[in-house]
């Protein structure tokens, strides 16, 4: 599993920290996003493509409100992603919903608060059971 993380130019920072977090605790990381400045749209775009080159790997995108890269990553086929700003949703988002991108403002949360979300969204497993037909579902969508 790679965690693919990337960002614009408001979210830069934030990534820095949670890739040097991420890397630290042994994690692959994918910087989908490195030493370029992008606008929220390409970087989003950028996290979703190299997310679905593999079906273990784990998507983040940053961008100051968390809002335009999560309205980018659910236009694409079969993405599922949530724009999350405390723990238990990151947890539950990819344990209810097979979530495999999450989306963070960097105006919205701090550094510890999003390395505390990185960290639940990947500790994450999805169930599975009464929670495929949702994830079917949406799947089916776009």
């Amino acid at each position: 599993m790679n965690v693919v993380i990337g960002s614009d130019e408001h979210g830069k920072n934030l990534k820095s920290r949670i890739k040097e977090y991420l890397l630290k605790n042994n994690y692959k990381v994918v910087d989908a996003t490195e030493g370029n400045d992008v606008d929220f749209v390409d970087a989003t775009l950028a996290v979703v493509k190299e997310v679905q080159t593999n079906e273990e790997n784990l998507g983040i995108a940053i961008d100051a409100y968390g809002a335009g890269s999560f309205m980018v990553a659910t236009k694409i086929k079969g993405m599922i992603a949530a724009e999350v700003s405390e723990e238990r949703s990151a947890y539950m988002t990819r344990e209810h919903n097979n979530s495999r991108m999450i989306t963070i403002g960097s105006e919205i949360v701090g550094e510890q608060l999003a390395i505390n979300i990185v960290q639940e969204f990947i500790n994450a497993k999805y169930d599975g059971g009464r929670h495929q037909i949702r994830v079917d579902m949406l799947n089916k969508m776009c």
